[in-house]
């Protein structure tokens, strides 16, 4: 039978090959997305080893949290901007799965991942979320919870108000644009946990300040947000 698995997933491979996202070769059997050369070129930022990194800045004085971090810094034509707009507008749901699973582990390494209970992802509105499909960030919420052995839950947070985009938006646009966007659905499931907030791109920050602040309604909750890139300027 394993001969058999073996022959059908070399012929698949053969007529269907698998190519790296970075620089569209055929992908070895233990690669997924991208090779071993292009998975190095992408720039981590190891902000989950400086406790007051950008991310952590952007944050600060805004809503109460007790870890902040980002995987790789986003650039205009980077490799992260690549696969991030594969991911959510090509339907390259792999993408979100993997760059998930590789900030996980980065941040096995760290003292307080540990304490994490749950990875809650920002929310889409159901009329986007049906649009697309899927939600992005739960991908990348499912990738994380897969190597950290956390849950990830998709339906405790809900996104009640169906926002306009925030791409030409102003910092203080951005905050009057997701008031009142989100609410907890299950506060009591909620009291007392260690959330991990996760989305794909951080740039001012308004829309995880908003979930992070609706998910601070359930009582004694603490708030670690990650992000799987950054914008620089």
């Amino acid at each position: 039978m394993s001969l058999l698995k073996d022959l059908t997933n070399g012929l698949i491979h053969l007529f269907y090959p698998r190519l790296c996202e970075g620089c569209s070769k055929p992908l070895l059997a233990a690669e997924e997305v991208l090779c071993v050369s292009c998975a190095l070129e992408l720039p981590e930022t190891n902000y989950h080893h400086i406790p007051d990194n950008e991310t952590a800045l952007r944050f600060a004085g805004r809503v109460p949290f007790t870890h902040a971090t980002s995987f790789a810094y986003f650039t205009n034509d980077g490799l992260l901007q690549h696969l991030v707009h594969g991911l959510k507008y090509k339907d390259k749901k792999e993408n979100g799965y993997y760059l998930g699973s590789q900030f996980a582990r980065s941040l096995l390494s760290t003292n307080w991942v540990s304490g994490i209970d749950i990875i809650i992802p920002v929310p889409l509105h159901r009329a986007k979320e049906a649009k697309r499909g899927y939600n992005q960030s739960m991908l990348i919420a499912t990738g994380m919870g897969e190597v950290l052995h956390k849950p990830a839950n998709d339906r405790l947070l809900l996104r009640v108000k169906d926002t306009e985009s925030q791409t030409r938006k102003s910092r203080s646009e951005r905050v009057d644009n997701m008031s009142g966007a989100f609410k907890v659905a299950d506060k009591a499931g909620l009291a007392g946990k260690h959330i991990l907030i996760c989305d794909d791109v951080l740039t001012t920050g308004a829309t995880l300040e908003a979930c992070a602040l609706e998910l601070m309604t359930a009582a004694n909750v603490k708030i670690s947000i990650a992000t799987v890139g950054i914008t620089v300027s």
